[in-house]
């Protein structure tokens, strides 16, 4: 492709990689804040719909790896294509379903295609982006994904809060719109954003190695790969919970007197507002960068720091009340929005809640970008679509055993709503603290295995064996 039209169609198709992986988050978040209306229409439990979202991230992460491999061995964009189509469908049939089963197995299939944006996308994404400013970039690309559950907490609890199978039709909407926007995306050759590489790229060729099976067990022994797995893992066991923060809001809510539909349109609103500190993931991804040229531990150290910090925050968000809304009666959504904009300058409680919210997730914010650029750092350029559908693997183990912990410590515990929803998610804390230590342990590792890829990529450019 000609230089200056790739320059003109890489950001355009950054765009669009970032907005499908909001998308996907959006697919699997409109269904927690809907628990309560969808159990009561398909004539089921809040629980058995905890069991769809915990079977849902494992089939994500099994396929993320089937599709990661074939990723890192065949073209990209085919793949890419083909598991957008897949999942936007399965949205339109999850919405059709008349019965818990047909809407379990729709959303399986949803799991299948998402499960290709998870990793073959993260793969491409990393081939877009020059290897300096990897952080940076790949700060928006977990935005995006923050966003996108945000958007469909949001869209849940709006769209939703009337009739539940309005967000599915939404959000399948928008994945069709940005799979034929796809098309029109510039592929990246995979190596491309190496430095090492450039004089390959700049003379014509390309990067040919292939992912080998032989490949599989040295790369999963490699430590700073081992301990980001595992920390991949122990995060998603601390955080998982939080699926049920919506519950929690909504629960806030009905405590102060409102019905389960108000309740429902107002907690999600809250959600959204207290999910503003995530954006702060840029500065953190660019405090990554310039950290690590100055000391090669600094991004596992700075996420390290930030996970410890986060929990105090965390901790007193889930026991604050939301007391004293006032909503108003009759209110339009924009009018509740402006309503509960507006109760941070004049009701205390939201505000200290609000500012909770926002210290906890800036300092939480520094783990997925780093966490990204390291792994994507410590592995060659055709391991990195694997090496991220294992992680999805380890995330979603970890992820559905912290919210089937959660919902079994929710029926459990003799405390009502919503005290028993800050209980729950307050003891989930702990486990940030092994999860630091993974950190600790790359900060170790790290500055060796990034050197040994380096490495091997410049040999195979002086060796002319691509």
């Amino acid at each position: 492709m000609d230089y200056r039209l790739r320059i003109i169609r890489t950001p355009f198709t950054l765009t669009i990689f970032i907005t499908l992986a909001s998308l996907d988050n959006a697919a699997a978040g409109a269904l927690p804040p809907l628990y309560a209306i969808i159990a009561r229409d398909l004539e089921t439990t809040e629980g058995s719909l905890g069991l769809v979202t915990a079977v849902y991230l494992f089939v994500v992460a099994l396929a993320a790896i089937f599709w990661g491999y074939q990723g890192d061995q065949k073209q990209r964009k085919p793949l890419l294509f083909f598991s957008t189509l897949l999942w936007a469908t399965a949205m339109v049939f999850t919405a059709f379903a008349e019965s818990y089963a047909q809407f379990f197995w729709w959303q399986m299939v949803t799991a299948v295609g998402v499960g290709g944006i998870a990793s073959v996308g993260f793969s491409v994404v990393s081939d877009l982006v020059p290897a300096a400013r990897r952080g940076l970039a790949l700060a928006f690309w977990s935005i995006s994904q923050g966003v996108g559950g945000s958007l469909g907490s949001l869209l849940a609890g709006t769209m939703g809060a009337g009739d539940w199978r309005l967000p599915f039709f939404f959000i399948a909407g928008l994945g069709f719109l940005f799979a034929f926007l796809y098309l029109f995306t510039y592929e990246p050759k995979r190596g491309q954003a190496e430095p090492e590489l450039a004089a390959v790229f700049a003379s014509g060729r390309n990067y040919d190695y292939r992912i080998r099976r032989e490949e599989l067990l040295p790369m999963l022994r490699q430590g700073s790969t081992r301990w980001l797995l595992a920390a991949s893992f122990t995060f998603a066991l601390a955080y998982g919970s939080t699926l049920w923060i919506p519950r929690w809001a909504i629960a806030r809510v009905q405590v102060d007197g409102y019905d389960l539909e108000t309740a429902t349109v107002t907690g999600n609103m809250f959600v959204a507002l207290f999910s503003l500190g995530a954006f702060t993931a840029v500065l953190s991804g660019y405090l990554g960068d310039k950290w690590q040229r100055r000391n090669p531990r600094g991004r596992a150290l700075l996420v390290m720091g930030g996970l410890l910090a986060a929990i105090p925050f965390f901790t007193l968000l889930y026991f604050v009340p939301l007391q004293g809304l006032n909503l108003p009666e009759g209110a339009t959504m924009l009018q509740t929005a402006v309503h509960i904009v507006l109760m941070l300058f004049t009701n205390p409680w939201v505000l200290l809640a609000f500012l909770a919210a926002t210290l906890a997730l800036i300092f939480q914010a520094v783990d997925a970008p780093n966490w990204a650029a390291m792994i994507t750092d410590a592995n060659l350029p055709e391991h990195r679509g694997t090496v991220i559908g294992l992680s999805r693997l380890t995330r979603a183990a970890g992820s559905a055993l912290s919210v089937g912990i959660a919902g079994g410590l929710l029926d459990r515990l003799a405390t009502p709503a919503p005290h028993n929803y800050a209980i729950t998610l307050a003891l989930f804390q702990l486990v940030v603290i092994p999860t630091a230590f993974c950190y600790y342990m790359v900060s170790k590792t790290i500055s060796q295995d990034v050197t040994a890829v380096r490495q091997t990529l410049t040999a195979r450019a002086t060796n002319h064996r691509l």
